[in-house]
Parts: structure tokens; sequence; C-alpha cells
């Protein structure tokens, strides 16, 4: 009987680990102004089972919006888009940066529905 009961808990454990979720989601940004021009800066991360994804923005006075992404799959390994290990920085355009901040509200609404409802 007593083996029984272990075999129970083993086969638990192992069905929970089967299906555990999750999912972590943070951003933070910064502006500075400083004789009247305005740098920013943010950073967004989204982790889950298969990964960890980190969004990187930011903007010099007088210059275009720049973002850099980094992945990693679920055992930290650094996932390369492209050539060697050259970070992907792009210019986006106002447009995009908005659907971005959209997206980044709705996920921010999301997350606090559900720590209020825990």
């Amino acid at each position: 009987m007593s083996s029984n009961n272990s075999n129970q808990s083993s086969n638990k454990t192992s069905t929970s680990h089967h299906t555990s979720t999750f999912s972590s989601f943070s951003t933070s940004s910064s502006s500075v102004t400083h004789n009247g021009a305005t740098t920013s800066r943010s950073e967004t991360t989204y982790s889950d089972p298969s990964g960890t994804r980190i969004r990187r923005t930011s903007q010099e006075p007088g210059q275009a919006l720049r973002e850099e992404r980094e992945e990693y799959d679920a055992n930290g390994r650094r996932l390369e888009s492209g050539q060697g290990s050259a970070r992907r920085i792009e210019d986006v355009s106002d447009e995009q940066e908005g659907k971005d901040r959209e997206y980044e509200e709705r996920m921010e609404d999301e997350y606090a529905k559900r720590e209020g409802g825990a």
C-alpha cells in the first residue's frame, strides 16, 4: 500500500510537470530631457515555456526610433536571427510604434486583471 502511495505521488508530480504553464511580462521605460532634448528608452520582456523574448527601443533627439530584439529558447540559449552574434537593430515607423504601444497596454491590462482576480 505504501508503494502504491509513492507511485501515485510520483504520477502526480509527472502530470503536474507536464501540464504546468507560465508566462511573464514586464516592461520598463525612461525618458530624460536635457536642454530641451528628450532621450527615451524602453525594455519589454516576455517569457513563457518556449523561451524569452526581449525588445528594447531607444530614441535620441532628432533620430529615428531604434529597436533591438533578443530571443532565448527554453534552455536559455540565444536564438540568432541572421549573422553571428550581432543584434538586430532597425528603424521603426511611427505607425508600428503605435501598434506596439497598444499591444503592450493591452498586455499590461490583461495581466492586471489576472493579478487582481487571483
